[in-house]
């Protein structure tokens, strides 16, 4: 049984020192986090923080914060939760691997021991394939002259023993900079395993892992490995151990890990999740697809649309919003930035494409197929921009699985 506290909460929701084990040390670091990244993962309130669209987890002293989806202002059952992780794998941002394909179906699983047990098993998969050796420089005492020979340090440390030779030479052996890189990985998942499961596993694979020199991992590390033939087993594994050690902060007083978190902004993941589903359905159809086509708006700003189709002579304009208007009222910066997107890139349709209720469609009526006309261009010619409102549902109700035919309930709203 894990002796780690668990908050479950949604996006947007607040969180008070005192709730649920949420004491001032965890709110100084959560803010601390913000800082060292200079992101608003969420915002300070008075004795507390209130989080913003970026979901998944963050352990922190013995409290693991969950972050959950929430699209639905209705949601009142939880039936978000669990839906992230695949999404996450839908697209391609959480893979499964041989031994465990079936991670991504455990709904109620923390996020972070999601990605841990991959790692271990992609570790596990390494070890039983045979971990890869490289050629590597090491310099010490010797009791037979091979590489090249150190004068300074072989009368420094020699003088008295003239059977020795201090050299520098190559070494074959699996104690390099890939290793240690995993190395450094596996020791903050076990850090961050104690009390779980996957403490024992951990140990287990500690004991088959080479012994490595230590060494204090940075990102010029991270960005200093190369891999090859040799090495393209270790892809995502790496990519992994990147991730882990990217998103732990060391306690500055320590120096042990005490932060980890991996969190994921809703909007970017809700504008890839479209985009694939839609580039299957264009495909079929014959549409044309581009995403973050860039136009100059003024200076150096620049205008840049989620999704952009095109059939014919007729193009249409796609921006995607995580996130539900108020009441029945679209946000004024929404429509005014949709219309820019259809101005500059002479849409015949725009489209605020949010998650929900596909009946939430009718509520928006009022502001389907209105057409907003331009002044006289250039060309001496009228313009014409209709603008649409749409909402799709992210999960099937009938059977509370990811839909999976959002592509063509785009489509079919922009009547293409």
């Amino acid at each position: 049984m894990s002796f780690i506290e668990k908050i479950s909460v949604f996006e947007h929701q607040r969180l008070y020192v005192g709730d649920k084990g949420f004491t001032d040390s965890h709110l100084e670091k959560l803010l601390a986090l913000n800082d060292q990244y200079q992101t608003n993962f969420f915002q300070p309130i008075p004795r507390g923080v209130k989080f913003n669209q970026y979901v998944g987890v963050i352990q922190i002293d013995g409290l693991s914060i969950e972050i959950n989806p929430k699209a639905d202002k209705n949601d009142k059952d939880g039936k978000w939760r669990g839906k992230l992780l695949k999404m996450l794998s839908f697209c391609n941002q959480l893979k499964a691997t041989p031994f465990g394909p079936g991670l991504v179906e455990k709904q109620n699983l923390n996020l972070l021991y999601v990605y841990f047990e991959i790692y271990l098993n992609e570790l596990d998969r390494l070890i039983r394939l045979g971990l890869v050796k490289q050629y590597r420089k090491e310099t010490s005492n010797t009791k037979a002259l091979k590489g090249k020979l150190d004068f300074a340090g072989n009368i420094r440390y020699n003088l008295i023993h003239k059977e020795r030779f201090y050299t520098t030479h190559q070494v074959y052996d699996a104690n390099h900079l890939l290793h240690q890189i995993l190395l450094k990985a596996l020791q903050i998942v076990s850090f961050f395993s104690k009390g779980s499961y996957l403490f024992d596993q951990c140990k287990r694979i500690s004991l088959n892992f080479p012994i490595s020199d230590p060494l204090e991992i940075n990102s010029k590390h991270l960005t200093k490995v190369v891999l090859n033939r040799k090495t393209k087993e270790y892809e995502y594994a790496l990519e992994l151990a990147k991730l882990i050690i990217s998103n732990s902060s060391p306690d500055i007083e320590t120096g042990e890990e005490r932060i980890l978190s991996i969190l994921f902004d809703m909007n970017k993941l809700w504008e890839e999740f479209v985009g694939l589903q839609l580039r299957k359905v264009c495909l079929e159809k014959g549409i044309g697809i581009q995403t973050h086509q860039k136009k100059n708006f003024w200076n150096n700003k620049y205008l840049e649309p989620d999704i952009i189709l095109s059939k014919g002579n007729d193009t249409y304009v796609i921006d995607t919003k995580w996130k539900l208007p108020l009441e029945t009222s679209v946000s004024n910066n929404d429509l005014k930035q949709i219309y820019s997107y259809c101005r500059f890139w002479k849409a015949k349709k725009g489209l605020l494409l949010y998650p929900g209720d596909e009946t939430l469609s009718e509520e928006f009526a009022n502001y389907n197929n209105k057409d907003y006309i331009e002044g006289r261009d250039k060309q001496m010619q009228r313009m014409q921009h209709q603008c649409k409102i749409g909402f799709v549902s992210v999960i099937d109700t009938d059977s509370n699985k990811l839909s999976m035919d959002i592509g063509q309930k785009v489509i079919e709203l922009l009547e293409i």
